[in-house]
């Protein structure tokens, strides 16, 4: 079966074709800029060739429509005709309390996934709009909901709730939910392959790097503590994220500088982080060269992320008992030796020890601890779409 997975965003859509027999990625590519000037598709070949088609798109409707045009295209096209496509899997961001695993798209789901847009306003709708658009363009494929929320809905009681009235909670569904969850939920399960042993009786601690980041406590297979809550904003210090901050630094700043909420918002989503600290650059490439160079701003910046990394293991591994592995993954995990080094480097005390050779991997499966090690330390990439995709396969398995 050929299923297609999209992941849509306010001016973007990723998509990715799989053949579900072999797992092969038959087409692949990302339309940016929707409904802003000089919007276009990227796709990526068989051969790996990269090529852009500009196309003025004004909603996600039309968006989908030009997917599936290049999907069929004569040239460039992955397949004959769009029956092929068995089925349509799609990431979405916020399930609040409502959804603890992937479903079918149901109206009631729908309408559910709708009521969860206060929680993840800036993603939910996008998310919606390329449900609506294929239920429009081929309204008898099924299309399955795949949450980035689910996997952390076995945090403990004591894990997701904050310490304000319980009636807040109660009345608004204010708690932590936790992110990354596809890719948290992947790359648990897959180091257990790698490893060859059980999820059941081990100790994982999953490190989702990129410009967005959390860290996940997952025991027996289950996660118990991840580091974003009730938003994406809190846990790591991220590209442009403060994550952690205390509240009361929060109103302060609002007091002094005449803030509304949406300018604080701003603030703390996208001018804070690395970007904050660095200036220059939310781009941790960018950090590491001028922090090479001896840049004091990146010195620090480069300090602050590192350390956050460090903290949240430590803490994760108290909160389990123990530690067994710690895995990597997302661009900086997957391709950063120096922030995979300075983040383990103080966690000697916990029996972690990297091999400065086996951590020169770049975007690879390895393990890059010493053999003596007590605990795996290993990289692993995330692979969030074919998640979705084999979700998408076992839901519709499950209805047959």
């Amino acid at each position: 079966m050929k299923i297609l997975v999209l992941n849509c965003g306010s001016s973007s859509i990723k998509y990715k074709l799989f053949d579900m027999t072999t797992k092969a990625i038959l087409a692949q590519g990302g339309l940016e800029k929707i409904n802003l000037p000089g919007s276009f598709l990227k796709i990526t070949l068989p051969n790996g060739e990269k090529k852009i088609i500009e196309r003025d798109i004004e909603e996600h409707t039309a968006g989908v429509q030009f997917i599936f045009e290049t999907l069929t295209h004569p040239e460039y096209g992955a397949v004959k005709s769009l029956d092929e496509i068995g089925a349509v899997g799609h990431r979405v961001l916020h399930g609040g309390t409502k959804f603890s695993g992937s479903v079918l798209t149901t109206d009631a789901v729908i309408a559910a996934v709708e009521e969860c847009c206060d929680l993840g306003p800036l993603h939910n709708p996008a998310n919606l709009k390329g449900i609506y658009a294929v239920q429009k363009l081929l309204p008898n494929v099924p299309q399955i909901a795949v949450f980035d929320t689910a996997f952390h809905q076995t945090m403990p009681e004591k894990a997701y709730l904050y310490a304000i009235p319980y009636e807040y909670y109660e009345k608004y569904g204010i708690r932590r939910y936790g992110f990354h969850g596809t890719s948290h939920r992947y790359v648990s399960k897959r180091v257990c392959e790698f490893l060859n042993i059980p999820a059941e009786g081990s100790r994982i601690i999953t490190c989702h790097i990129g410009n967005g980041g959390s860290i996940a406590a997952i025991k027996d297979g289950k996660c118990v503590d991840t580091t974003m809550g009730l938003t994406p904003l809190e846990g790591l210090m991220m590209g442009t994220r403060s994550g952690d901050i205390d509240g009361g630094a929060i109103l302060y700043l609002m007091k002094k500088e005449g803030l509304t909420p949406d300018e604080m918002s701003n603030i703390l989503n996208k001018k804070s982080g690395v970007l904050g600290i660095f200036h220059r650059s939310s781009d941790m490439r960018e950090l590491e060269a001028a922090a090479a160079k001896g840049e004091a701003e990146a010195k620090r910046a480069e300090a602050m992320y590192f350390y956050r990394i460090t903290k949240y293991i430590g803490a994760y591994a108290a909160a389990m008992g123990g530690v067994d592995v710690i895995l990597f993954t997302g661009g900086v995990g997957e391709n950063q030796a120096t922030a995979r080094w300075a983040a383990c480097e103080p966690l000697e005390f916990l029996g972690v020890k990297i091999d400065p050779e086996r951590n020169k991997v770049r975007g690879e499966e390895a393990i890059i601890s010493t053999d003596d090690s007590k605990v795996k330390v290993v990289v692993i990439p995330t692979d969030e779409e074919l998640m979705i995709a084999t979700d998408t396969m076992e839901i519709l398995k499950n209805q047959k």
